[in-house]
């Protein structure tokens, strides 16, 4: 019903006042009624010999009032409870309606307090005794129809009409079997104030009624399981049919719901035991929606933090990344599932990770201790983009969640990937699944993956590069997501930056920011040794692994692992150059830069560590020690692909990607990366032609000059 908007539902305007009577205007009166009047209007009268007079509150003046106009006195819009014609008396239903007969039926929720005696209610016989009919009303309600008021015997479960004739103090209710004929039928509700679920703790052991959305919908093998969430919070309501039973089958995810049911505690947390429930239409609807929306807006809100280090370019790149902090937050509060797709190197696991740990508390807090197993996942990609085998294991697992939990389709968190024009085609198939997607990543962008994404955070945007890492931006990002965590990954991006050869003067701050901690040579053997378990772990994330490596565990532990695997990587580094390196041919080319090719498929151990882009790496390295004070470049390629590492030569890999994709037309060029460092793939028939173009291309860029001894090896391949 409408509250009127003229007289905001109290059926009278203000017109006018005049003089109390009671008083003559004086707001005041000398005598009172002794048994009548309070302690303080007599203590009135004794003091002052008078007292405010009761009737204007001691103002004079009374209000004059007439009826409102617009709602004839009613306050409000009545509406027939079986026609829904408007009403212009306050009643239940319109006079035509009122010819036959009604039959109240009490829905789930509604108890012995909300029977009116004399009113007729349809039942189900639920027993026969000696002396009379059980009748069951609902669930909750039943009464007894005595042998005096029974024309026939009934049968258990039969459907019958009684009238109440009587309520006991003690709740036993008297019931007399009725014929009703042709009769309107009205459902009688359970009226409730509805209850904000971070109120519920004071409610424990009493009935409630809560407005919200439906999160999720989860069938176990006893109860069903409805979470719903109002603007102050999420909580967990069983509803119970059979063993394994849906209930409630009208009840989806997305509704506007009101529950009505008896509040608990079960296993340390504030459940509901749905009695009814009913999805909310129209004006109803859009409000408990609205505020719902309201106020997820407002706690999704990131934290305002100074940076970590001062930056030039990130500084200019906050915005984007808490417009990216705010989406995270929004969906842990709407219990979306948030899968995090990142570069399995030392960059994109540190950044991960970050994000890791600032999101799994808030998961838990929000869905409860075991909401991270069904809300969050986080998987390595092999190759710097988001490729066709990641979005296909996605949207598998997304849509087996949808299809046995009702889940929602999961936000996609890109990192060190997502950028460049070899994502789209994942993207597009994402995009048809209706799943959302960031990136953060700094990788050189293309335009072309805009149109798929939320939010996109690259240095790229504000004039940076590479060397401004995603582990430094995503650290950031992480701690605007969750304050709290700012110690525990406070020296990710000092293990991004040394992962990733980093240069950019970000770099040198965010290793001192920890170094009292680490060292540098310590930052090293961090991200040597997740470069070598992301070798193993292949498609997994191996959380606890990873945590130890990055110190977010045991210390001791810590030191071992890094320590164990690093050992083991600089072996099979060792292993690999002594097989590999006599095997590379040296060039100098017409710009100058000293060449090195080295043919990993032949000359280099297959499927071990390091993979050919590490081999082409640590080649590269030793190489540029050899030519110091030179520009170098090496390719490390094999039958079908080529990776590519350089110091002075100012290339742009992915344009050149572009250009050999025009220029060989059949030779299926496709590839990217940074814009000096980065990989190539072919068809292994024209991998002759695509070389050589690639050579000319190399020659034909300018060359920086070098420093010699005490600079910094070049860019890290990521392939």
């Amino acid at each position: 019903m409408n509250l009127c908007e003229r007289c905001g539902g109290k059926g009278y305007r203000t017109v006018g006042d005049k003089g109390c009577p009671n008083c003559k205007g004086t707001g005041k009166i000398e005598s009172v009624s002794l048994g009548e009047a309070s302690a303080t209007e007599i203590n009135d009268l004794v003091s002052k010999g008078s007292t405010r007079c009761p009737v204007c509150k001691g103002e004079g003046k009374i209000p004059v009032t007439e009826d409102c106009g617009d709602c004839g006195g009613l306050g409000r819009d009545y509406l027939c409870a079986i026609c829904c014609a408007k009403l212009n008396v306050k009643a239940e239903v319109c006079p035509s309606c009122s010819k036959k007969p009604i039959v109240r039926v009490l829905e789930k929720a509604c108890d012995t307090g909300d029977l009116v005696i004399g009113d007729t209610y349809r039942g189900k016989v639920s027993g026969i005794a000696n002396f009379g009919a059980f009748v069951d009303l609902n669930d909750h309600v039943r009464g007894l129809a005595h042998n005096k008021f029974l024309k026939r015997t009934p049968e258990v479960g039969e459907e019958i009409y009684v009238r109440v004739r009587n309520v006991a103090p003690n709740g036993n209710i008297e019931l007399e079997p009725v014929e009703v004929g042709e009769h309107h039928t009205l459902e009688v509700k359970k009226e409730l104030p509805a209850t904000r679920i971070d109120e519920l703790d004071k409610s424990v052991g009493k009935m409630v009624s809560i407005e919200g959305e439906v999160i999720q919908v989860k069938q176990t093998g006893g109860p069903t399981i409805f979470t719903i969430a109002d603007d102050s919070g999420l909580v967990f309501c069983a509803a119970f049919e059979r063993a394994g039973v849906r209930a409630w089958p009208e009840i989806d995810t997305e509704m506007m719901v009101r529950a009505i049911g008896d509040v608990s505690v079960r296993n340390g947390q504030i459940q509901i035991e749905i009695r009814s429930m009913k999805q909310l239409w129209g004006g109803e609807a859009s409000s408990v929606k609205e505020r719902i929306e309201r106020s997820i807006d407002e706690r999704a809100n990131p934290a305002h933090l100074p940076l970590l280090v001062e930056s030039e370019i990130i500084s200019r790149l906050q915005p984007k990344m808490r417009q990216v902090a705010k989406e995270i937050r929004r969906a842990i509060l709407k219990s979306k599932p948030i899968v995090v797709r990142h570069h399995a190197d030392a960059d994109g696991m540190s950044a991960a990770v970050a994000i890791e740990t600032a999101i799994l508390p808030l998961i838990r807090e929000v869905g409860g201790t075991d909401a991270e197993y069904h809300n969050y996942r986080r998987a390595p990609s092999k190759a710097p983009f988001y490729e066709l085998e990641d979005v296909t294991k996605d949207l598998t697992y997304a849509l087996e969640d949808q299809s046995r939990h009702d889940q929602k389709m999961p936000l996609i968190v890109l990192l060190d990937n997502g950028s460049t024009e070899e994502d789209v085609p994942a993207m597009k198939q994402a995009q048809i699944y209706g799943l959302e997607m960031l990136v953060v990543d700094h990788h050189h962008p293309d335009e072309a993956v805009d149109e798929y994404l939320i939010a996109h955070v690259n240095p790229a945007h504000q004039g940076g590069d590479f060397g401004v890492t995603t582990g430094m931006i995503a650290t950031e990002i992480a701690r605007m997501i969750n304050p709290t965590v700012e110690e525990k990954i406070k020296h990710f991006p000092a293990v991004s930056a040394v992962g990733d050869r980093s240069e950019a003067p970000e770099a040198a701050r965010y290793i001192g920011l920890v170094e009292e901690r680490f060292s540098i040579e310590d930052l090293r053997d961090i991200a040597l040794a997740l470069d070598y378990e992301a070798f193993w772990l292949r498609f997994n994330d191996g959380r606890g692994l990873i945590n130890d490596i990055l110190c977010l565990g045991r210390l001791d532990r810590h030191r071992k692992i890094v320590q164990l695997l690093c050992q083991q990587a600089k072996e099979a580094i060792e292993e690999q150059l002594r097989a590999s390196l006599a095997h590379v041919k040296t060039q100098t080319l017409p710009n100058g830069a000293v060449m090195n090719v080295l043919d990993v498929e032949n000359y280099a151990h297959k499927f071990t560590f390091p993979p050919p882009g590490k081999t082409s790496g640590e080649v590269h390295d030793r190489l540029c020690k050899k030519y110091d004070g030179k520009a170098v470049v090496t390719i490390g390629y094999g039958p079908d692909f080529a990776v590519l590492r350089s110091r002075g030569v100012r290339m742009n890999i992915p344009r050149m990607v572009r250009e050999l994709r025009e220029e060989i037309a059949a030779g299926g060029v496709n590839g990217g990366g940074h814009l000096v460092v980065g990989s190539i793939k072919f068809v292994g028939g024209m991998r002759k032609e695509v070389l050589a173009k690639l050579v000319e291309k190399i020659a034909a860029s300018p060359v920086d000059a070098v420093p010699s001894a005490g600079s910094k090896a070049g860019e890290k391949v990521e392939a």
